[in-house]
């Protein structure tokens, strides 16, 4: 079942990513790309995950969660310039 289920998983995160990066180039202001950056993010993690239980390895969960913690760190910086204008108070 798993064999059925991991292509069309791959297809759907993919779809995903198309068209948050779609929104990333096209996005009419600085918050809608940001947000569009933000689930480029989130679709990469996914697609990792699915790439670990895919190959059976636990490299690419690791590889994930790195991901998420510096993904949440860039969001957090890109909102807090664009609120104030600065990073460093």
């Amino acid at each position: 079942m798993l064999d059925t289920v991991i292509p069309i998983a791959y297809g759907l995160v993919t779809l995903a990513f198309l068209l948050s990066f779609w929104r990333l180039v096209r996005g009419p202001d600085a918050p809608d790309r940001i947000l569009a950056l933000d689930t480029l993010y989130v679709n990469t993690i996914a697609f990792l995950v699915l790439l670990g239980i895919h190959l059976g390895s636990a490299l690419y969960f690791e590889a994930a969660l790195l991901i998420a913690m510096m993904g949440f760190v860039g969001t957090v910086a890109l909102c807090k310039y664009l609120l104030r204008g600065d990073l460093i108070e």
